[in-house]
């Protein structure tokens, strides 16, 4: 639980939706700020500091994607949760490219969000670009990336990778990376090491199962997965 309380942006059009994020989430000690609208998000997010900002993909209107879009456009970085009833590839690799690399879909169980929101938000707590060992290069590249710093991603997964080539979460988020620079084959590449090295890493074989059907279908319903920290 934070000890200082942490403001974290729900938007989401559903009032019962939203009522669910902060029932959650101010168990845990969050500070939680509510937007019906993409207009009222950008309206708060100009008058406030955000640890997190979780948007719904589909809105009435101006839709999660176009907010993050117009978010970063204005230059406002605070890291972005994508929810989402479904999830297909041209929406996951277009806010993968505005620095979503964290999604959730609905339903969501209150433990699943517990653990995505503590996730992003430890990630950011501490800015630091002194990693030195395999787990502090791999949550800076994550956070690289939510801030949209692809090539000092790259840099600290290179040595994330360095320092343990036998992880299948990391050759997992260099798949998630290539597929950021539209590099489908290498994409894949990175995904089917992961499954080499654990035929059990479920975020690898998503991941791979989605290009599959994307490649040969033209469309998928797997969302995006990173796995855990």
């Amino acid at each position: 639980m934070p000890v200082h309380a942490t403001r974290v942006l729900v938007v989401d059009d559903e009032k019962n939706e939203r009522l669910n994020f902060r029932t959650t989430l101010e168990t845990e000690g969050y500070e939680i700020f509510e937007a019906s609208s993409a207009e009222l998000a950008l309206d708060l997010l100009a008058e406030h500091s955000f640890a997190l900002a979780i948007l719904d993909l589909r809105m009435p209107g101006i839709g999660g994607l176009e907010l993050l879009a117009r978010m970063r456009a204005s230059k406002i970085n605070v890291p972005v949760m994508i929810v989402t009833a479904y999830s297909d590839v041209p929406h996951a690799v277009k806010a993968m490219k505005l620095g979503a690399i964290d999604f959730l879909q609905k339903p969501i169980r209150p433990n699943d969000l517990r653990n995505a929101v503590a996730q992003v938000t430890e990630r950011h707590a501490q800015e630091d670009d002194r990693a030195d060992s395999f787990e502090t290069n791999l949550v800076a590249a994550k956070r690289s990336i939510n801030l949209g710093r692809f090539g000092k991603a790259r840099l600290h997964l290179k040595k994330a990778l360095e320092l343990n080539e036998k992880s299948s979460e990391a050759f997992n988020l260099a798949g998630v990376l290539a597929e950021i620079h539209e590099d489908y084959n290498q994409a894949k590449k990175c995904y089917g090491q992961a499954i080499r090295l654990d035929r059990n890493y479920e975020p690898a074989q998503q991941n791979m199962r989605r290009l599959f059907e994307v490649e040969h279908f033209g469309s998928s319903n797997e969302p995006v997965n990173l796995g855990t920290e």
